[in-house]
């Protein structure tokens, strides 16, 4: 099972291991943004927040960084609510270091050297958790929504869709209920590029629709669209 549609923020200061690790984690299907230093980590993560479109699902933290030590970013984050997933990978195994993390709002703590499949394999529990969605299968009324095997059921049938249509019901199904900006579903659709041009979303949302059901995917107006909960 691959982590498919996830888009990481990988905040590591070594160039070999940062490099490694990026090429890694995309071999299991999450792609990512890597920086070197708390202050574009901030940038990063913080402009996506107050633009309410969040361009990270999770972000994998070192603590040994040039400009500041990552804690402290942490911290910040969390000061200012910014609700994204981290994941603190570090060389310090210590038990001061491990409590002082997840007490400082840290949702997992890995040691390295670890092995990818098992970073990728903690990075989907934690934004399953964060998802409110304890397994692999969220579900969203009568929609089932594999998250690992890429795959959707409407009342236990299948339903095929593409990769950007499974990512927009992904991004949809993090909310349900809730109204979701075409500004975060563009960028969601294409992590690594140019957000979708909101025609090609319209698109995207209308062979949802006809695939899912008129009720299910609902718009409002100007703003964005909320996949019905019930």
């Amino acid at each position: 099972m691959t982590g498919k549609g996830m888009h990481l923020l990988l905040v590591e200061d070594d160039l070999e291991l940062g490099a490694e690790l990026q090429r890694a984690l995309a071999a299991h299907g999450l792609t990512s943004e890597w920086v070197r230093d708390v202050r574009h980590a901030r940038a990063l993560a913080e402009v996506a927040d107050e633009e309410g479109a969040p361009r990270f699902a999770c972000a994998l933290l070192d603590l040994g960084l040039p400009d500041a030590d990552g804690l402290s970013l942490l911290a910040h984050w969390r000061g200012r609510r910014v609700a994204l997933p981290v994941i603190v990978l570090t060389a310090r195994d210590a038990l001061d270091a491990r409590v002082a993390a997840l007490d400082a709002g840290a949702d997992d703590y890995v040691i390295k050297p670890c092995a990818p499949i098992e970073i990728a394999s903690r990075v989907r529990a934690v934004v399953r958790r964060s998802a409110g969605q304890s397994t692999l299968v969220w579900r969203v009324g009568a929609l089932g929504i594999d998250t690992g095997r890429h795959e959707v059921t409407l009342d236990g049938v299948p339903v095929t869709l593409s990769p950007k249509e499974f990512r927009i019901v992904v991004e949809l199904a993090r909310l349900p209920g809730e109204t979701v900006s075409k500004h975060r579903l563009a960028r969601a659709v294409a992590p690594l590029a140019e957000p979708m041009e909101f025609s090609a979303l319209e698109w995207h949302i209308h062979n949802l629709r006809r695939k899912l059901g008129n009720e299910r995917v609902r718009t409002v107006r100007g703003v964005g669209y909320w996949l019905e909960g019930r």
